[in-house]
């Protein structure tokens, strides 16, 4: 009897449901979050397994992993449309959600989503430390400026470097609000040491990495940028066309369409957020601050008739687009159209 499996996993359990070819639940269950419970289970079950379903998520990604490894195969669903699919049972529960994943994997209607190797996670999570250490000063840097605002102190534009000299000589001669700031100054100092830190290594990894090193001859793409790209697309052959790469980003926009009506709205925001962000900043800075060629001379057509705004959104879409295509080439950046097209044939 062929099964189809489906795991809604939490952090202490995974509920999990038995589905025959024919639709039937031969099996509801639950077991811990660890692979080898899991493998244990799927092995006790009265039939042979021909897939399992996870919805994509924290500890997704680890357990995928260890079910294709002990010879099952496991696929990552995609977030969204699993939730707009359990909608439509009446109750919520874990036992419901995974009948629901279950049944979605049996009639195969379900967006698989790529699991990424270890070392993409591992730059992932360099990624995610640093932009919680940014985040952290800038909230505490934020947390300042309301303290001194009810005294009337006010900071204004001030740069990185001269931010606690100008807190300390607004606070001169007060001993509370002396008290009150160095604490904050302090673990903003640190904070500000550890980002350095963060920031150095990632710049080091960009460096030795021919990938990154390739991608960075794009005017606007820095190390971190880079890094991003390359974690987040992890395996550039996974794409049948470059083209995909900028609705995978959540980069073009949404339709809406029944009978007469047929709206473009904004875009979709789907996939990586990280990724969306990074090439909107290297389109910015392409734009704004980057060398000429025929990729920010496109950018500007666009904005004469469309506005600047959304001439950077079409333009971090076409970077998503041309990085993906010269990471699958192995070949830089060409500042020059007729040099673009000349590679493009090559």
């Amino acid at each position: 009897m062929d099964l189809h499996i489906g795991l809604d996993v939490s952090l202490a359990s995974t509920a999990i449901c038995a589905v025959s070819a024919h639709g039937k639940v031969i099996k509801e269950t639950t077991a811990a979050s660890e692979p080898e419970e899991l493998v244990r289970v799927l092995h006790d079950l009265p039939g042979r397994v021909i897939g399992v379903g996870l919805e994509a998520g924290p500890l997704s990604q680890w357990l995928h992993r260890a079910l294709v490894d002990a010879g099952f195969d496991a696929v990552l669903m995609e977030t969204r449309q699993v939730k707009g699919a359990l909608k439509a049972m009446p109750n919520k529960t874990d036992r419901r959600d995974a009948e629901g994943i279950a049944r979605l994997l049996h009639m195969g209607w379900f967006r698989p989503v790529h699991c990424k190797s270890v070392s993409a996670q591992e730059t992932r999570a360099l990624l995610s430390s640093r932009k919680a250490v940014q985040q952290a000063m800038l909230n505490i840097e934020l947390s300042m400026r309301g303290i001194l605002r009810n005294f009337g102190l006010k900071i204004g534009k001030i740069s990185k470097g001269r931010y606690e000299d100008r807190v300390r000589e607004l606070v001169d001669g007060n001993p509370m609000l002396e008290a009150a700031v160095t604490s904050i100054l302090t673990a903003r100092r640190e904070l500000r040491k550890e980002l350095a830190k963060l920031e150095k290594l990632l710049r080091g990894y960009a460096k030795i990495d021919p990938v990154c090193r390739l991608l960075m001859t794009m005017p606007g793409v820095g190390a971190l940028v880079a890094l991003t790209v390359k974690s987040s697309i992890d395996d550039p052959d996974r794409f049948r066309s470059s083209k995909e790469v900028g609705p995978w980003a959540g980069l073009t926009p949404k339709r809406d369409q029944s009978g007469e009506r047929d709206i473009l709205g904004q875009i979709t925001k789907a996939g990586d957020v990280g990724l969306r962000t990074a090439l909107y900043r290297a389109a910015t800075v392409m734009l704004n601050r980057g060398r000429a060629s025929w990729l920010t001379a496109w950018a500007w057509n666009v904005a004469k008739s469309r506005g600047k705004k959304r001439a950077t959104v079409a333009l971090a879409r076409r970077i998503g687009v041309v990085l993906h295509r010269m990471w699958r080439d192995g070949t830089q950046f060409c500042f020059k159209r007729a040099d673009a097209m000349r590679a493009a044939v090559a």
